[in-house]
């Protein structure tokens, strides 16, 4: 099996860093090939240009790191999302990645009737891990869950991926470092059950 790894953290140390780690190291327990794209190492620009619209319109990417991630995907049994929520909502590089990544020609397709839309990839699973210094119930019940609802849902879903997951830790800053540890533990275990 292999998992491909999008992870957007500019700083090296961070706990979304630790959290690579653990899935990292669940997968090599669970045999899986991995493929991390890691975004703000890489020359990727997150910007919908016009000429990216246009491309959108013809169901054919032009920019070569989009290119060069749809070869990425094509090879993807299991599809992972690292990153921290800021403002509610992910970073830049994370949303320039679904604009445009996940584009129709590389990710879904219309069926017949141009409505509905159908995935291209043979990805089994989607799972978008998260960390937020937000309580929960406030996400939640404030904020609308906007990942649950822009990523899982209104992205994922929508293009017909069925098995979805969101880990979202949160509070993360004012976690004990026996929580965080915790936490770590248990991402490393889930992904080394992955099949």
């Amino acid at each position: 099996m292999k998992t491909l790894i999008v992870f957007n953290h500019p700083y090296e140390k961070s706990y979304c860093n630790s959290i690579l780690n653990s899935v990292t190291a669940g997968l090599k327990k669970a045999q899986h090939e991995i493929d991390l794209i890691y975004l703000d190492k890489e020359d990727f620009n997150p910007v919908m240009t016009a000429t990216d619209l246009q491309a959108f319109v013809k169901r054919k990417p032009v920019d070569t790191k989009v290119i060069e991630y749809k070869s990425r995907l094509e090879k993807a049994d299991h599809l992972v999302f690292i990153f921290p929520i800021w403002w509610e909502l992910m970073p830049a590089l994370t949303k320039g990645f679904i604009d445009k990544v996940i584009f129709p020609g590389v990710a879904y397709d219309y069926a017949d009737n141009g409505n509905i839309m159908i995935p291209l990839l043979n990805i089994k699973s989607v799972t978008v891990i998260t960390t937020m210094n937000t309580p929960s119930v406030l996400y939640r019940f404030i904020f609308g869950n906007a990942i649950r609802k822009a990523l899982l849902t209104g992205t994922f879903w929508k293009i017909g991926y069925k098995k979805r997951k969101w880990i979202n830790l949160s509070m993360v800053k004012s976690a004990s470092d026996e929580k965080r540890k915790k936490w770590l533990t248990n991402i490393e275990n889930r992904f080394a059950a992955i099949a």
